[in-house]
């Protein structure tokens, strides 16, 4: 791999790896897929992406990636799950399966399913803190919400308080504790990389390197690019 600056690897045992990958990209990014703990030794920082969070806690046990993770996680490399990643990042979850692990990375308790079944997706405008400019359009696919967030916890987004929210209203959606961050929902299927970019410069703060902004370039990830990195 060329260039200079971290390299932010992407959690690749299911769920969309490919669609972060862009958003780093678009963000002047280097970015690889892992695997394998050989592969999670040479990042700077990770992304665990959407998918299905039980899946991916067995994955990560059958690919001898949940010790080496945890232990990176502890030694304070920085993270970013979305959905099902945050999930994996609490520390406690709720309407889990009685076999699911948790990374815990961060000091919250995540509620599995919240928003209900996949036919009860939807979409919002959110505002974010940290996130200059106007609201960030959020995606919620059988999205997670946080139920309690520990005071070391910043809440940057909630669900708007508004009566068509019903019982989602106010409800925590997006987090960060240190080198850490968590959304429920999927910014990368948006093409508004702005959560990326703040990842990013947390990369850059929590690892001393400097991460090189190009904005309004858009280079796009190849399939076969993707397949090198395997």
């Amino acid at each position: 791999m060329t260039g200079n600056g971290p390299i932010v690897g992407v959690l690749a045992l299911q769920g969309d790896a490919r669609e972060h990958r862009r958003a780093l990209a678009c963000c002047g990014m280097r970015s690889t897929l892992v695997r394998r703990p050989e592969e999670l030794a040479e990042v700077d920082a990770l992304i665990l992406p959407g998918g299905e969070s039980t899946t991916m806690s067995r994955l990560l046990v059958a690919f001898d990636l949940m010790e080496p993770l945890r232990a990176r996680l502890a030694e304070g490399m920085p993270a970013y799950g979305s959905c099902a990643g945050m999930i994996l990042l609490g520390r406690e979850v709720i309407d889990g399966r009685p076999d699911q692990r948790q990374l815990a990375a961060l000091d919250v308790v995540v509620r599995r399913n919240a928003f209900g079944r996949q036919v009860d997706s939807f979409e919002t405008d959110l505002d974010f803190a940290g996130v200059p400019g106007a609201p960030v359009r959020a995606v919620f696919i059988r999205a997670p919400w946080v139920e309690r967030a520990g005071s070391g916890v910043e809440v940057l987004a909630r669900v708007p308080d508004v009566p068509a929210a019903g019982s989602a209203a106010g409800r925590i959606v997006a987090v960060r504790q240190r080198c850490v961050l968590a959304t429920a929902f999927h910014p990368e299927l948006t093409g508004d990389w702005r959560v990326h970019r703040l990842f990013g410069e947390m990369v850059r703060q929590c690892s001393g390197d400097r991460v090189q902004w190009r904005p309004g370039e858009r280079t796009r990830v190849s399939v076969a690019s993707e397949k090198e990195q395997v």
